[in-house]
């Protein structure tokens, strides 16, 4: 790398670094470095009647305190952070004092990862921490952290930028306190489905992501090419014809945890990459599944939180079962005034012109019904709420109702104002199954993106034949959301998808080189910030001149330093160009 592309800090880190390897330290050792305790858990155990616990722990330097011969260090590791209490003599017992007055004191920085042996043991000012006997460098950080203070209470220079915490997600877990507990949380709210799924007899299953069909759901897909094979393959919409094909070869409940990809928009509560559970029950209806749903989500809420209520935003969620259940046609008309039964697609239109919705011709009725709904309705129900017996248009691989063909046996869960879950009786009649493909390929022509391709293969599996089945897809990524008090998506994503990071433009030393100046102080243009040869017409040449010298000398490049007029010439060439 440029020198000159560095900034000062990180000189002088590079700067530590090439002094620790003279000193026959290596910053980057490869050697393990055994831990015996964590931050939490030496606090939690110590006693002041007890004998000095010896322990050995490592972490990244987060703040120190030098004074003289002793030294406090704050250390984070993974669990919290604790003090460390470094002792001139105590870690240099020979007369050679270099560990400390060179090594800790003048080529150590915040952010640099050491390893400790000592003792606990409590401070004067009460405080558990460790007495070092021994120190050892670990790693060396090049790239200063954001210094995060905390005073009374009140935070000076957060981190906080949405923008740089998603896209440097690892500065965001070391400086902000909170994040990693976000993520923990994800892991707990995974266990506990499995634990409860596990505890049912079901199997977790995976399922491929690369499909030549992107079936399971009504979305528009990412596509990509086999060079091999030279077919066109789609990632992963939904897994779920898969997963009702392992209910034909007789597996009696399955289920996966899927990442699914659609080629649609990103917003707060949407990104293109998510994570999904679907699971499938044989023998079992959607009624069976709503009351296992909502068994399932208190349990999860309890194991992660240890109550089921959560706060997102403004809003208390309870997750006590049961949950209430209302219909679609009772939710539109309670919320809209219109009563949709029975309506044709040109009565819909109209509904949705007098409600101010807009349609496109594309849409059938289940898009229409969807717009209503999703306009008008999703948004009120805050408390877990399940919306029932979906119009048969708007359901493509659902169970006509056992008393309205008109209707699905259907339900979504609603809860704050978003869908959670998605379940069905799932439709397992293969004449059926295959009329509605093909009603869904009629919308494709009319221009419906996102509806489904018809599946042969998985026809055929139904032809074989399968039991009654019910089956539940569930967005993990919202769920964690809710159970963290989230209002964002990013905020539960380790690594969210982002638009491509904005560059300066630049001109390349080819283009500077038609004004004259010569390769090799291309980069001490860029570090003045002249990046293009018009910011390089707009300078003069005694300022400039000045500047260029001025960096020459301080990072000691060793140039020829150019003259007033040299640079002048460049200056003018530089505006005859534009």
């Amino acid at each position: 790398m440029n020198p000159l592309e560095l900034s000062e800090q990180e000189t002088i880190r590079r700067g530590s670094m090439a002094t620790l390897r003279q000193m026959g330290i290596e910053p980057y050792p490869a050697a393990e470095y055994e831990v015996t305790g964590h931050s939490t858990e030496i606090r939690e155990s110590f006693k002041d009647d007890a004998p000095a616990l010896d322990v050995a722990v490592a972490g990244r330097i987060m703040s120190r305190r030098i004074m003289g011969k002793a030294s406090f260090v704050e250390l984070q590791d993974a669990d919290g952070r604790i003090q460390i209490y470094i002792s001139r003599d105590e870690i240099c017992p020979d007369e050679n004092k270099d560990l400390y007055n060179v090594v800790f004191k003048k080529l150590l920085d915040i952010g640099d990862f050491i390893g400790v042996r000592g003792y606990v043991f409590r401070t004067q000012t009460g405080e558990i921490s460790v007495h070092a006997r021994e120190l050892t460098v670990l790693s060396k950080s090049l790239r200063p952290l954001p210094v995060v203070k905390v005073k009374d209470g009140v935070t000076y220079d957060a981190f906080d930028d949405p923008e740089l915490r998603y896209r440097r997600r690892y500065v965001d877990l070391i400086v902000n306190d909170g994040v990693k507990e976000i993520f923990l949380k994800r892991t707990k709210v995974y266990n506990s489905m499995r634990e409860y799924f596990n505890s049912a007899g079901y199997i977790e299953v995976e399922t491929p992501i690369l499909q030549s069909i992107p079936g399971g759901a009504s979305a528009r897909p990412f596509i990509t090419h086999h060079n091999a094979l030279d077919i066109p393959l789609y990632l992963r919409i939904a897994d779920e014809l898969y997963l009702k094909r392992l209910i034909v070869g007789g597996f009696e409940g399955v289920y996966e945890f899927s990442k699914n990809f659609r080629n649609e928009g990103m917003d707060r509560t949407h990104n293109p990459e998510f994570t999904c559970m679907e699971i499938y029950v044989a023998y079992k209806d959607y009624n069976w599944m709503m009351a296992f749903t909502e068994r399932m989500l208190e349990k999860i809420c309890l194991d992660v939180n240890g109550t089921t209520d959560v706060r997102v935003g403004d809003n208390t969620i309870s997750f006590k079962a049961p949950f209430p259940r209302v219909t679609m046609a009772q939710a539109i008309k309670e919320h809209t005034g219109f009563d949709i039964t029975g309506m044709d697609e040109d009565a819909l239109r109209g509904v949705c012109r007098e409600l101010g919705i807009e349609v496109d011709p594309s849409m059938g009725k289940g898009k229409l019904i969807d717009e209503i709904f999703g306009e008008r309705c999703e948004g009120k129900y805050i408390q877990p709420t399940f919306i029932t017996d979906y119009p048969i248009e708007m359901s493509p691989l659902t169970k006509r109702h056992r008393d309205n063909p008109e209707l699905t046996e259907r339900f979504e869960l609603m809860v704050n104002g978003k869908e959670l879950a998605n379940a069905y009786s799932e439709l397992n009649d293969p004449i059926d199954q295959y009329e509605r493909f093909v009603e869904q390929m009629r919308l494709g022509e009319k221009g419906d993106d996102e509806a489904m391709i018809i599946d042969a293969d998985f026809i055929r599996a139904l032809e074989y034949g399968m039991p009654p089945t019910s089956g539940m897809g569930i967005g993990m990524d919202r769920l964690v959301m809710l159970m963290t008090g989230q209002v964002a998506i990013q905020e539960v994503l380790l690594f969210p998808q982002m638009r491509p990071e904005k560059v300066e433009k630049r001109d390349s030393a080819e283009t500077f080189a038609n004004a004259g100046v010569p390769a090799e102080w291309v980069p001490v243009l860029y570090k003045a910030g002249i990046l293009t040869v018009a910011a390089l017409a707009t300078q003069t040449a005694g300022k400039l001149h000045q500047e260029l010298c001025g960096l020459n000398k301080k990072h000691k490049l060793g140039l020829t330093n150019q003259t007033i007029d040299a640079v002048g010439a460049w200056i003018s060439a530089a505006g005859s160009d534009k």
